[in-house]
């Protein structure tokens, strides 16, 4: 399956397609519309969408900033059943083209990408689900930020208890080796009655912080299928499909379960080393379940 998703005058528009792998070939990185292709490996990506019922049509080139950052492996178990077995690799870039007839200056549009592999939860629900009842926790922040210098990235996946159980940060200059942060702290603020993020901060160990506030500008990940209940990733929809629907984002319910996910386009300030450093990033978001340093006990109530 693939999706392109554009937030614009505060509509976020979403093209869906999806199409049945022939003869196991994955090297062909089209689906309807949707075009991707490796240009250089590992440096250079080019992503086009063509004519669909949104309007939209672009030509986008991702050019990487600094080398890919391999995360720690990603490994949960409902009981005795693998839930996940799975790492990624992240990269920040500058990107150039065409979207919408509005062209981007790499000096100015930078952004990030990941490739995830393994074992994930996708597709049709398993139809015995073990006897404990399937996960109700989920708890994820992720941080891509972009710096003059530097890309810092910054997760944690916490138990209910606030305990983490993957959690790092990567503080990588553009020229030059990157550096893994392992004494990651998170100090989280939230908007009344919701589960939002008003302000992070990410202590870095002895070396620095690093500290995100939004801006207001939110992006929900069902837009790319995640949680959607029928575009969601793996499912099956016949040879070839292709599918356009919009979000006003001035009517959207943040506590609804499908609106959870979202990424947040954040200010960021890095302080590494005793040198402040100012940029923007992401600040992704699926907190699901109970939390116990956010305050949160049941699945969806918000905080106090």
């Amino acid at each position: 399956d693939a999706a392109f998703s554009l937030v614009i005058d505060g509509v976020q528009h979403n093209v869906r397609a999806s199409r049945h792998l022939v003869g196991g070939e994955r090297l062909d990185l089209s689906v309807g519309p949707i075009h991707v292709e490796i240009a250089v490996p590992l440096q250079q990506i080019r992503v086009r969408l063509d004519a669909n019922d949104s309007g939209f049509i672009a030509d986008l080139t991702f050019a990487a900033r600094h080398e890919p950052i391999e995360e720690p492996r990603f490994t949960r178990r409902n009981g005795t059943r693998l839930f996940m077995d799975y790492t990624r690799m992240t990269q920040n870039g500058a990107w150039s083209g065409m979207v919408g007839g509005v062209a981007l200056d790499p000096a100015t549009c930078m952004g990030t990408r990941d490739r995830s592999w393994g074992i994930r939860p996708i597709g049709a629900p398993e139809p015995q689900p073990p006897p404990q009842g399937s996960f109700s926790q989920f708890f994820w922040l992720w941080t891509p930020c972009n710096f003059a210098g530097h890309a810092v990235f910054a997760h944690s996946n916490d138990d209910a208890n606030g305990l983490p159980w993957n959690r790092r940060a990567v503080v990588a200059p553009v020229s030059g080796a990157p550096v893994d942060v392992d004494e990651v702290a998170l100090t989280m603020r939230y908007a009344p009655g919701e589960r939002r993020l008003t302000s992070l901060h990410v202590g870095l160990g002895e070396r620095g912080e690093l500290r995100l506030v939004p801006n207001g500008v939110r992006f929900y990940m069902h837009g790319l299928g995640y949680t959607h209940p029928t575009w969601g990733h793996g499912m099956d929809h016949g040879p070839l499909a292709v599918a356009y629907d919009r979000l006003v984002l001035a009517d959207v319910d943040d506590l609804a379960p499908a609106n959870l996910h979202i990424q947040a386009l954040s200010d960021a300030v890095l302080v590494w080393d005793g040198v402040e450093h100012r940029g923007r990033g992401v600040l992704e978001q699926l907190l699901l379940g109970p939390h116990r340093p956010s305050g949160f006990a049941g699945l969806f109530d918000g905080a106090a």
